[in-house]
């Protein structure tokens, strides 16, 4: 059988992500990869990516001189709107936490998912991962979608998708991550930043920048 080589990169990204993970002691994670050395293609900027990772590297680093140890927190910036996930002890530090990603500087939004709970065991963060894997590997599949318009994020079997996507991409979207074709998903949370068609035809027009073209 003729394996799918965007299938097979999911696949092999989320298995490295996992090990990567469960190996690190930190209790903070940004959210953006680069693959096979260059910044995958999406939507945004070359520049706007690379604020993103800018915001996530500082905003992580801000949380873990503010919160203990026994946090769990996930750091997402898409198109400079921050994605707050994972666990904290207490309302006090959940708030502490939108405050400090609200003063980094390019942040325009701050989306504060952060439960009040004991922190994910390492088992539910590797199914996590895995359910990120599988959802993507399933944009992949979707011909009707670009599937690098999407990042994909899963705390605690909630799905998370973040994006410059159309009304009807969001929906397409949202539906794959609902069908049940990956268990252990919750709920699927919206993050999307919702643009028009026309506007999608004019990004689509636009010439790939250096740095957001793949190396061969």
């Amino acid at each position: 059988m003729k394996l799918n080589l965007n299938r097979w990169m999911f696949s092999a990204l989320a298995a490295s992500t996992l090990v990567a993970s469960l190996s690190a002691c930190a209790p903070l994670i940004i959210g953006s990869a680069v693959v096979g050395g260059f910044v995958a293609i999406d939507r945004r900027t070359a520049g706007i990516q690379l604020e993103d990772e800018s915001i996530e590297l500082r905003t992580a680093q801000g949380l873990r001189q503010i919160l203990t140890e026994a946090s769990h927190v996930n750091v997402t910036s898409y198109n400079r709107m921050v994605l707050l996930t994972g666990e904290v002890s207490s309302a006090a530090e959940r708030e502490r936490a939108e405050r400090l990603a609200k003063s980094q500087e390019n942040v325009s939004s701050v989306v504060n998912d952060l439960a009040i709970e004991p922190a994910s065991s390492i088992t539910q963060r590797s199914k996590d991962i895995i359910t990120s894997g599988q959802i993507k590997a399933l944009l992949v599949d979707a011909k009707d979608l670009q599937s690098n318009a999407f990042k994909v994020v899963t705390e605690r079997g909630i799905v998370y998708l973040m994006g410059r996507v159309t009304t009807r991409e969001a929906q397409r979207a949202s539906e794959i991550a609902r069908s049940g074709s990956v268990s252990g998903v919750v709920k699927v949370v919206r993050v999307f930043e919702i643009i028009t068609e026309e506007e999608l035809k004019r990004i689509s027009a636009q010439p790939l920048s250096p740095q957001s073209q793949p190396k061969i």
